[in-house]
């Protein structure tokens, strides 16, 4: 069994959230191909860096990021830091010849998102995104129902997520709100996640044309380390948001259907909708994350007995029954976390092909370029590849 060492930079949510997975991978999944190792944690602060030797286990711990990347000990890199930090991280690990897991965007940027491919391809590392919501068992189930044949020819894809994150007009003025630090806005954070799952599903997207709003232009400024969940008061100094807090989009897809998204994170409402409907000529499918073990399913075949039916989640489907066997037996957000980290360690492990990888990742902004570009351009745009790989 190969041992994989592995660096996370940055024990904020999602670096706890995969270091979590590390310690539970051996138990869920006790057919693997490796076994991991948590060997450094790196964070500026201190209580994080003393939490992650003492809570979960890492070797040791450092402020120096690029102490963590450099160890030999050391065989993957998570990079779960603040999106101004994705690229020079990845940059670093690369060129230490370390394989890369990246939280999206890898980059806030489109032309930031290729850097790290091109770094990544350069120095033949193996790479992975965290699109985590692509292994949910049910979406998993999805694209193989649509792949059968079972929706008839696709139609219409319907993309969305919705969040309340940034909803309340008084929550702080942290880095997602500024254009040097997190790059662009919803586009870069959520609506990201509605394009990987769209391709995933339907397939390439063709052109595109949207819109973008800043709903809440300014914001307190924080006092200190804040989350981008904290409050300030009325009374607080204020400053500008960069980026947009609403995007959306038309599109159409290579092989012909239409397709609408739109994304905000400061509507009032939905608290994590991260949901997509896709209609064939056959039947419909839609998911949402805040029911996520649970698919609708509408067969044209029916007739008078048509409606869509509820699909449960259960160990009849792939890795649901790692967590929780029969049916209905429900799993959660960071239980598909632990699947992407497994399959991609497996990937190393074994030389198998991961994906999503630095490649999907540059196959998602490529289309958000493309909606860049209508925003100035007020008129369909062709979504081109940026990094060039004809």
């Amino acid at each position: 069994m190969e041992r994989i060492g592995i660096a996370v930079l940055g024990l904020g949510w999602m670096g706890q959230a995969h270091s979590r997975s590390a310690l539970r991978i051996p138990s869920l999944f006790p057919d693997r191909a490796f076994h991991p190792e948590l060997v450094v944690c790196a964070d500026v602060d201190a209580e994080r860096r003393e939490r992650a030797v003492r809570d979960f286990g890492f070797a040791r711990a450092v402020a120096d990021w690029q102490e963590a990347v450099e160890s030999d000990d050391v065989d993957a890199v998570w990079v779960t830091a603040p999106n101004m930090l994705h690229v020079p991280m990845i940059e670093a690990a690369c060129a230490a010849g370390k394989h890369v897991f990246s939280e999206k965007p890898i980059g806030g940027r489109p032309d930031q998102a290729v850097a790290a491919f091109r770094a990544a391809e350069s120095a033949g590392v193996r790479t992975g995104v965290g699109y985590n919501y692509l292994w949910s068992p049910l979406v998993l189930h999805a694209r193989a129902l649509i792949e059968s044949g079972a929706l008839g020819e696709i139609t219409h894809y319907r993309g969305r997520f919705l969040s309340m994150y940034g909803s309340d007009e008084l929550g702080l003025l942290t880095w997602r709100f500024f254009l040097d630090q997190a790059g662009y806005g919803v586009t870069s954070d959520i609506l990201s996640h509605s394009v990987s799952l769209a391709q995933f599903l339907v397939g390439p997207i063709a052109e595109v044309v949207g819109m973008r709003h800043t709903t809440i232009p300014e914001r307190p400024l924080p006092q200190g380390t804040a989350s981008h969940y904290g409050r300030g008061s009325a009374d607080d100094p204020k400053g500008a948001v960069e980026n947009e807090d609403f995007a959306s989009m038309l599109c159409r897809f290579g092989q012909g259907a239409t397709g609408t998204f739109e994304a905000s994170r400061t509507t009032v409402g939905p608290e994590s909708q991260n949901a997509f409907e896709v209609y064939g000529t056959k039947g419909a499918l839609a998911w949402n994350l805040e029911t996520l073990n649970e698919l609708r399913y509408y067969r044209i075949e029916d007739g008078p007995n048509s409606g869509y039916t509820t699909i449960y989640g259960g160990d009849r489907f792939p890795f649901h029954g790692a967590f929780a066997p029969g049916q209905a037996n429900a799993i959660g957000f960071e239980d598909l976390v632990a699947i992407e980290d497994f399959a991609f360690m497996e990937a190393v492990a074994t030389g198998a092909a991961f994906s999503p990888s630095f490649a999907e990742a540059v196959d998602v902004v490529n289309v958000q370029q493309a909606l860049i570009d209508s925003w100035d351009s007020r008129s369909w745009e062709s979504v081109r590849d940026l990094a060039d790989r004809s």
